[in-house]
């Protein structure tokens, strides 16, 4: 892990490097992946030139991480290869530092060696140097320039060795942001000049890093064109890293492997790993033992991101790595039944150390940030007292994480403690306001408190500018800040003049920006700042919910009406009336028009209109509650002036309403109903989430799908099975209408 860290902090303090997590090996909204199987599968759309507007993404520049892969099938594919020599796998983590239009090639180089040869050490004679050569039928000339970089570094000429197409281009895919590469590879054994075993198979000498340059972008045509900007695109092996820093010559010999290999002897019936390969490994016996160690690893990080083994696509390949796995161990290693899965403890303790590592980095900077905290209380108060502020305790635990009683522990090293009774009230007041039933509820000011304001002629808050937002020339929204004035308090069921560190309480402002519950739109949440993305996924949600109301009653008519919502930042809920049931088929057209709808990325109009004047729009949606007047008109794709004067016969989703809403449709992203079920006989509840959370259950409905594929198959050869294999069968499918069933 020490390795890893280094990498990653090397980029982020040197050379500041913004340090984004590994996603997922299941890709996400990329059919052309059956796993992700490079670093920079993430990045596609910045390389693209397509980021979502409305993402971190368009505002990265120098990038640094470490990427969970997986390369068996697709372009990308190494499972024949692995077990067969001692450094390709199935499942490994790719280290590397992206530039998006900043720095290039004299950086990249310049970056590459220092690591290598500084940082960590390794010889630079042990250091071999590829080059892209030229290609002619393509019209690219050599990489000269990359060349001279490295020689000016100090590389010695025939360390420097030029490549072509195959070895020293790279694409990624047929079409789209390629470049010449540079490759970095080391040798093994050193002391002699080994430039002629470079990209020559050699176990001996392996590249560890390619730094790949973005130049061109491959047309549909065939045709190279020069990209308006370029790009760095790097990735090291971890597995091949650590090898050579801890001086293997395998990577099966390192710590991320020896324990797995020494359980797999543990559990088989054959002798110890030897590290043999070729004709030398009588029975591939070491064989087997890189197999199963390789696709042991692969099974279980593939299964805990998401992807089981199956029959089609990605499930369909870590099904056939399984039964290799399964071959190997049973056949080769003669190890029993069951010896497969008694790895997986194995794997979790090598690979979830990382993630121990990962968290332990984590709190460090706010263990020290906490300490400065603490010594800084302690110096300010009475030597002679042995009672440290418990709102100052209670500040570390709630905005830094502290556990209260790793605090208790490091104040009774000091000679101190907490305050226990004062402790208990600061937990209680914070018991208040917990979430209960979708959301932070706090004290409502009770009616005597009320008339006591109206009393003293304090005046209604004014919540106006809880509406004023705009949409940005960047896709994102804009919130206006609110300067705001402090009227009253509100403590315990009373209003006070004044209230102590670490008293909750209610605060009564002359006018305020914040969304307060109402129309079935979770209020807003924030630290005198409202929270934006939680405000966003709310206004998400609402006029989702609007244009669900609109294609059910368009789908299914009139007899449909609405019941009742509740839009969070996180789902919507959307009950109404409906004569029967609906079929899958029903719920797939309501799904498909209101994709549709966010496709047209259409305009959301709202106005404020006398309420007579409104309820002679045609297709107005209206529930059954008293609406103020005037009331707030909120119509999709139409402006409210031509709903007024009958200027257009087009169907619209028009309600009254007084949630906040986006200003167009496309924010949504995409939509997907999770659940439907009636609630009672004639209303029907639906479920459904958007964005991210719309693709991730498409994702997990197309795996159930192809599970659900997968166990008719076996149900329709069921007469020929035992009553063991029927039983299993039989749970097999409880499971899959369990997992169906749930919320």
């Amino acid at each position: 892990d020490f390795i890893r860290h280094d990498f990653i902090d090397f980029f982020k303090e040197g050379y500041e490097h913004r340090v984004v997590p590994s996603t997922p090996v299941r890709p996400r909204g990329d059919p052309t992946l059956l796993f992700v199987n490079a670093g920079m599968n993430q990045f596609k759309p910045i390389l693209l030139g397509c980021p979502d507007p409305r993402s971190e993404m368009v505002s990265y520049r120098r990038v640094v991480n470490s990427q969970k892969c997986v390369r068996a099938g697709g372009k990308h594919n190494d499972l024949e290869d692995v077990g067969k020599d001692v450094y390709h796998h199935t499942f490994f983590e790719m280290l590397g530092n992206w530039s998006f239009g900043d720095y290039f090639k004299v950086e990249a180089c310049a970056m590459a060696w220092r690591l290598l040869t500084e940082e960590y050490g390794i010889p630079a004679d042990r250091l071999y140097i590829s080059y892209f050569s030229g290609d002619t039928a393509n019209g690219l000339p050599a990489d000269e320039e990359t060349r001279l970089i490295w020689l000016s570094m100090g590389v010695r000429p025939d360390h420097v060795l030029p490549f072509g197409m195959k070895d020293n281009f790279w694409e990624m895919g047929e079409t789209g942001p390629c470049g010449p590469c540079t490759e970095i590879h080391y040798d093994h054994i050193g002391n002699r000049n080994a430039a002629a075993l470079v990209n020559a198979d050699s176990p001996d000498v392996v590249e560890i890093w390619n730094l790949v340059f973005m130049q061109y972008n491959r047309e549909v045509n065939g045709s190279l064109r020069p990209l308006p900007q370029c790009s760095v695109d790097t990735g090291m092996g971890l597995e091949r890293l650590v090898t050579v820093l801890q001086g293997k010559r395998s990577n099966y010999d390192t710590d991320l492997f020896t324990p797995l290999l020494s359980a797999i002897h543990q559990c088989s019936k054959a002798p110890a790993y030897q590290g043999r390969t070729g004709e030398a490994d009588v029975g591939q016996v070491d064989m087997a033992y890189r197999v199963l160690a390789d696709h042991i690893r692969t099974l279980c990080v593939c299964i805990a991101d998401g992807v089981y083994p199956g029959m089609t696509g990605a499930e369909l390949v870590l099904r056939r790595i399984l039964r290799r796995a399964v071959r190997f161990s049973t056949e080769v290693l003669q190890a029993p039944e069951g010896a497969l899965a008694s790895l997986v403890p194995t794997v979790a303790h090598i690979l979830i150390m990382d993630l121990i590592n990962q968290n332990e980095v984590q709190f460090l900077s706010s263990l020290k940030q906490g300490r400065r905290v603490i010594d800084r209380t302690l110096s300010n108060m009475d030597k002679d007292s042995a009672v440290f502020p418990a709102s100052v305790a209670w500040s570390l635990h709630r905005n830094l994480g502290f556990p209260l009683d790793l605090i208790d522990l490091m104040l009774e090293e000091k000679g101190k403690m907490v305050d226990k009774k004062e402790m208990t009230v600061l937990e209680d007041e914070y018991e208040k306001v917990l979430v209960i039933d979708d959301g932070n509820r706090v004290d409502q000011l009770d009616l005597h408190s009320l008339a006591e304001l109206q009393s003293q002629g304090v005046p209604h808050t004014d919540d106006s500018q809880k509406y004023c937002y705009s949409l940005g020339s960047d896709g994102q929204y804009v919130f206006q800040s609110c300067r705001a004035s402090v009227l009253a308090l509100y403590c315990d069921g009373a209003l006070v003049s004044e209230v102590n560190e670490g008293q909750c309480c209610g605060v009564i402002l002359d006018q305020t920006s914040f969304y307060a519950e109402q129309g079935g739109q979770a209020h807003d949440q924030g630290c005198a700042v409202p929270c934006k993305a939680n405000r966003l996924g709310c206004m998400v949600k609402h006029t989702t919910t609007h244009l669900l109301n609109f294609a059910l009653r368009e789908l299914l008519g009139p007899s449909v009406n609405q019941r009742g919502s509740h839009c969070t930042a996180s789902r919507l809920r959307f009950d109404f009336s409906v004569k029967g049931s609906l079929s899958v088929s029903e719920l797939q057209q309501v799904e498909e028009l209101v994709q549709h709808i966010i496709r047209q990325n259409a305009e959301v109009y709202i106005e404020e209109v006398l309420l007579y004047k409104a309820k002679q729009i045609t297709g107005l949606r209206t529930i059954d509650e008293v609406y103020p007047d005037p009331v707030r008109l909120v119509s999709v794709a139409v402006p409210v002036s031509d709903l007024l004067n009958s200027n257009t016969t087009e169907q619209a989703s028009v309600e009254l309403c007084c949630g906040t809403h986006l200003l167009r449709t496309g924010a949504i992203r995409d939509f997907v109903i999770v659940s439907e079920r009636q609630m009672v006989k004639g209303i029907s509840r639906i479920l459904a989430v958007t964005g991210d959370e719309a693709k991730k259950a498409q994702e997990t409905g197309q795996a159930m799908q192809e599970e659900l594929e997968s166990l008719a198959v076996q149900v329709e050869a069921a007469s020929s099975l035992s009553m063991p294999a029927a039983q299993m069968l039989s749970k097999e499918v409880g499971l899959l209408m369990n997992v169906r069933n749930s919320p």
